[in-house]
């Protein structure tokens, strides 16, 4: 009978497919693929789910199912496949992804606070002390990051609630864009906003004139891979999963379908209600607005449709955007408080304790205090640096933007590299194998190639792209994240190894 409970208590195959679709899919990804690219944006993720998104799932499943065990996460599945190094620069880049992303979102945050508030955008005209908007954007993301780290080293446990909240309220915004975009589309006799006269070239060709290259269109991948991130996550609902030999492969592969149909769909959708040249081509709208900028015209469209006057449907549209704003800001903000120590302390705890220097390793009251400290003054720093980099807010906002695709894709590298190796060891028979999907050591090696080398590409032609135009200086400012921390991880593990390690072997040696 107590199995019976326990078989009660896990999840069968639409939680599961539920579960992975609210750790992946992401709102704002389609209303910023369509400014980038218009319905061009669409055979793009097609392709990045084919050659990424799908095969690396099940490669995370493998890796969770044999390591359900194991405490340590990503860490644990390198260090066991491949070794310790290469499990640390890993995990190590894994997390600085995260800070990164605290250095976007700690001034792009006040973008869904203003729409929140006023209705729409107003950040650009935002001044404190004097400065300008980009540099009180900064004052305001280092005072966020300083009370946030405050705050989450006395416990969040109440306020990362609000997470909840914002999640529930975008999955929300979801079927408001999809069902918003069928009532335009119907209301306007069936007419799409952005034309569809050609449509072979309609999705070939994207309508804005910065992406119009070959370089700057495969950089793009960048962003479709960043739209299927999350997967690492994935790993620990294995063993939390009823029948999960069957029950997981087929709940993973459907939620891939539906992930990958989604985002068409949304991005498409967006087409419905909202032409590119009058909506989005002007100056005010970026990489960081854009979601509200679209929902904005939705609700606008919509109050139209309905034969409302131009007034209320001006107002209307201001409705839209304050209700993205607050589920985006509620969302982000839970995510804040999650994400200033949680990626941290995984990364102190399922490393050696003998990596950190002085007291940094130490965890008190459960949370990295000491850490904390250190990673809101570098976060502190990097968003002064970036800032005093440039004047323009727009740039400065896509630099932002593309920062942190480049930083948070990185990792995944790293475990789709380590793949071969886990196989190796799986079909040898050392490791515990609930399931295979991949049953061939042939297979496993191409497969995690494939993954590789495209997230590679990817990566490699978001860094150049800038240079290719005469901007070096963003290249620099793009490749600096991922080589100033990697340097980072192997000078840690290095003076780890020389200072334990090597002692060890030689004690050992000595002994025998």
């Amino acid at each position: 009978m107590a199995g019976n409970n326990n078989t009660a208590k896990k999840l069968t195959l639409v939680p599961l497919i539920l579960m992975i679709f609210t750790s992946v899919f992401g709102f704002a990804n389609m209303p910023r693929a369509y400014y980038l690219m218009g319905y061009a944006a669409i055979p793009w993720y097609i392709i990045s789910a084919v050659l990424f998104f799908i095969p690396y799932a099940f490669m995370m499943a493998e890796y969770g199912a044999s390591f359900k065990n194991e405490t340590g996460g990503m860490y644990s599945w390198m260090e066991k496949s491949v070794g310790g190094k290469f499990a640390f620069v890993g995990t190590f880049m894994w997390y600085a992804s995260y800070v990164v992303w605290m250095v976007n979102v700690a001034q792009t945050i006040w973008i869904p606070f203003s729409n929140f508030i006023m209705g729409s955008d107003k950040t650009a005209s935002w001044h404190l002390f004097g400065l300008g908007s980009t540099q009180t954007l900064a004052v305001l993301g280092i005072l966020l990051v300083l009370f946030v780290t405050f705050v989450a080293s006395k416990g969040v446990e109440k306020i990362t609630k609000i997470t909840s909240i914002g999640g529930t309220a975008i999955l929300a915004l979801n079927f408001v864009l999809l069902f918003g975009g069928l009532f335009v589309l119907i209301a306007n006799g069936g007419d799409f906003a952005e034309p569809l006269t050609n449509v072979k070239q309609a999705f070939i060709q994207s309508p804005n004139p910065s992406y119009g290259t070959p370089i700057t269109i495969l950089s793009f991948l960048v962003f479709a891979i960043f739209a299927f991130g999350g997967l690492e996550v994935l790993g620990g609902l294995v063993d939390q999963t009823e029948n999960a030999e069957k029950t997981f492969p087929k709940g993973l592969g459907i939620a891939a379908l539906v992930i990958s149909v989604g985002y068409a769909v949304g991005i498409f959708a967006c087409g419905m209600f909202t032409n590119w040249n009058e909506v989005l081509s002007a100056d005010t709208v970026n990489m960081a607005n854009v979601a509200y900028v679209v929902v904005q015209n939705l609700g606008f469209q919509i109050g139209q449709g309905l034969n409302l006057s131009p007034e209320a449907a001006i107002t209307m549209g201001e409705w839209f955007a304050r209700f993205a704003g607050l589920s985006m800001f509620a969302a982000l903000t839970g995510a804040f408080f999650t994400l200033a120590y949680s990626p941290l302390k995984t990364l102190i705890q399922g490393s050696p304790k003998e990596v950190w220097p002085g007291k940094l390793g130490e965890i008190k009251n459960g949370m990295p205090l000491n850490a904390m400290k250190w990673q809101a003054a570098i976060v502190s720093l990097m968003i002064g640096g970036i800032v005093l980099g440039g004047d323009n807010a727009k740039e400065l906002l896509t630099l932002l933007v593309l920062m942190t695709n480049v930083a948070l894709t990185i990792p995944y590298m790293f475990l789709s590299a380590a793949f071969p190796a886990f196989k190796k060891k799986q079909l040898a028979g050392q490791l515990e194998t609930p399931f295979m999907v991949y049953k061939s050591q042939k297979l496993s090696t191409i497969v995690a190639i494939i993954v590789t080398l495209f997230i590679g590409f990817a990566n490699v032609f978001t860094i150049i792209e800038p240079a290719l135009n005469g901007d070096m200086f963003k290249t620099i400012k793009l490749a600096a994240g991922p080589i100033v921390f990697g340097s980072i991880a192997l000078i840690l593990y290095t003076r780890y190894e020389k200072k334990y390690v090597n002692k060890k072997d030689i004690k050992q040696n000595i002994g025998a």
